[in-house]
């Protein structure tokens, strides 16, 4: 039996963003939750947090590294890097080009943004944030949006696996997110 993802911790954590006092709290909660959620995946481990590159240039809010289990991510990557942006509009495309950036400047080829609103623009015209995501796609790099609503509605960790595969295989067919 594959990890239950427990719909009560996920409004705690979200409640708790939502009523966070300052951003710095409410950011918190949003990584907290990620870091919850995504360790229900077999083979999935927290590595760092809010880390900062030998630069200071850029930080990394949370770092996971994946054994590709079988029950698991074992489609990607070892080093999965999440952005969270526990705001009330949507991502817009210079937030969405920054994530990219840090993508880019690692030789990821992939990463996970966490935008409780999803982000800015229209993915049939392919505008705003979804031109980062479409332009990430045809230099190697895939990135995936998941949404607060998304993480209401798992249940379990293979529902988390198969939301990630359904998001990547849009993103090849699309060439954007939905």
């Amino acid at each position: 039996m594959m990890p239950a993802i427990s719909r009560a911790t996920i409004e705690a954590y979200m409640e708790a963003g939502a009523n966070g006092a300052t951003t710095a709290d409410q950011g918190r909660a949003l990584e907290d939750l990620i870091c919850y959620v995504f360790t229900q995946v077999p083979g999935i481990s927290i590595t760092r947090r809010n880390e900062m590159n030998a630069f200071h240039t850029e930080e990394i809010d949370v770092a996971l590294w994946n054994d590709g289990h079988a029950d698991g991510f074992f489609f990607l990557p070892n080093i999965i890097l999440v952005e969270c942006k526990n705001w009330s509009s949507r991502v817009s495309s210079s937030e969405l080009s920054w994530f990219d950036a840090k993508l880019r400047s690692r030789g990821l080829g992939f990463g996970v943004l966490i935008a409780a609103k999803g982000i800015t623009g229209d993915a049939e015209d392919i505008t705003a944030a979804h031109s980062i995501v479409a332009g990430a796609l045809r230099e190697g790099r895939r990135l995936v949006v998941i949404k607060s609503d998304e993480l209401l509605a798992l249940a379990d960790s293979p529902e988390l696996v198969r939301l990630v595969k359904e998001k990547l295989c849009d993103l090849t067919v699309r060439g954007t997110v939905a």
